[in-house]
């Protein structure tokens, strides 16, 4: 029995790339390539699960509707009564899209702190 079976094919493949230097770059090459690979895969695959959540979360906010208690004009001239209800459908800082239900010019940009002072809206940061 011979344990130089290991050895042998270590000593094979190196002749067949022109040397033990180039066998270890060989190595060293392919195992970052898969690496690399490996971890942009995984990256891709995380931020596309993000996304999905992302949008599940804003379609499901998109679907709550909230109602006026009292009544108020927002800094943008849109006038508010008491029992008028809307969708808060895209937040962007304080400023909020929404879609007044019942209303043929939607949708508008409304302060949410305003929302949260006249509605049963509550400000989300």
């Amino acid at each position: 029995m011979s344990n130089l079976g290991g050895y042998q094919v270590l000593t094979t493949v190196a002749k067949k790339v022109h040397g033990p230097g180039k066998l270890l770059a060989l190595l060293l090459g392919g195992g970052l390539v898969l690496g690399v690979g490996a971890t942009k895969g995984t990256e891709a695959i995380i931020n596309k699960i993000k996304s999905e959540t992302d949008k599940k979360q804003k379609a499901s906010e998109a679907a709550v509707v909230y109602k006026v208690d009292k009544e108020g004009r927002s800094n943008e001239g849109l006038l508010f009564k008491p029992n008028d209800e809307f969708k808060v459908l895209e937040r962007d800082g304080d400023a909020g899209l929404i879609e007044l239900i019942g209303n043929n010019n939607n949708p508008y940009f409304v302060s949410l702190k305003f929302l949260s002072s006249i509605s049963n809206y509550a400000e989300k940061i």
